[in-house]
């Protein structure tokens, strides 16, 4: 029988450590850190967050169906803006609207327009931002020129207080008749120096102007009116210059409450207007009728006191 230990047994070898598990495994822990940072920063900024939401802008109109609102509304969405139109059938609906915060802008309505607005309501709308001006043209069915129209001949104008004051100033214009100190865009039929006119005129509902030319030697009618019968807008006699100093009244604006005159926003959309995928919209549907015309908000402003004081000097 032997005295020897038995030997102990061999322990097992240590396993080696890999390099490709020891980059796998640095690589992991990198990813996590980036992934880290990117959520830190996401929800810091909100980018690719659901609260990231556009800006949502009313704004009222009387034409919202016209095709140029959905250019406006794809450029706006690209600034993140959303615009929700509101329609009105009736005219005098959108200011008071405006007024009471049921909308943030509205764009239907010229200086004149809205100035008459302020005076009578006690308001002070505010225009933001011009869009265009639309000529007020006179056409005849009867008569190829303006040469052709007879004396006592009769014109069916509009018979709304904006619109028929311009008429009239478009006739003056036209040297078809005279208004008393040469008239205002306060005018009215009681102004004419009939003495001293070629032509009466005969007041209507600005939607039968075109209706009337069955009738009457000729009609001043408005834009929409004249698109809407089919009537060529090169055919007109004769219409006021949208250029001139006498058109500023009837120039066209997005407008806003007072305390929303510099909101950042509102004054974007203003100016998206006459990007020219737009631009290019307006004047497609108006048939090239219309002019762009872009001033800046202070001498709109200065415009719309102006009217103002007017009509409060005329009360």
């Amino acid at each position: 029988m032997s005295d020897a230990t038995p030997p102990a047994p061999a322990l097992p070898e240590k396993p080696k450590r890999s390099r490709t598990g020891l980059f796998v495994g640095i690589g992991i822990a990198v990813v996590a850190v980036i992934v880290a940072i990117v959520l830190v920063v996401v929800n810091l900024t909100g980018a690719g967050s659901a609260t990231a939401k556009a800006v949502t802008v009313k704004i009222g109109t009387t034409e919202a169906s016209s095709p140029y609102w959905a250019v406006l509304k794809k450029e706006a969405a690209k600034e993140g803006i959303d615009i929700q139109t509101v329609n009105f059938r009736d005219y005098t609906q959108a200011n008071p609207a405006l007024a009471d915060g049921q909308l943030d802008l509205n764009q239907f309505q010229h200086l004149q327009f809205l100035a008459n607005y302020n005076v009578q309501a006690k308001q002070h709308l505010v225009p933001i931002g011009a869009t265009l001006v639309v000529p007020l043209p006179l056409y005849s069915t009867k008569h190829k020129t303006l040469a052709d129209i007879p004396e006592g001949a009769k014109i069916a104008i509009p018979n709304d207080p904006t619109n028929q004051a311009r008429a009239l100033l478009v006739l003056q214009e036209a040297k078809l008749l005279k208004l008393k100190n040469g008239g205002s865009s306060l005018a009215t039929p009681a102004d004419i120096d009939t003495a001293a006119s070629k032509v009466t005129v005969i007041p209507v509902d600005a939607a039968q102007t075109a209706p009337a030319l069955s009738s009457a030697d000729g009609a001043i009618i408005n834009n929409n009116y004249a698109l809407t019968a089919g009537i060529d807008p090169k055919s007109a006699l004769f219409q006021d210059d949208p250029k001139s100093s006498a058109a500023e009244p009837y120039i066209n604006a997005f407008v806003a409450r007072e305390k929303d005159k510099d909101n950042k926003t509102y004054l974007k959309i203003a100016e998206l207007y006459h990007t020219k995928a737009v631009t290019d919209a307006v004047l497609a549907e108006s048939k090239n009728t219309a002019v762009i015309v872009d001033r800046p908000q202070s001498e709109l402003v200065g415009i719309l006191d102006g009217l103002e004081k007017t009509i409060r000097a005329a009360k």
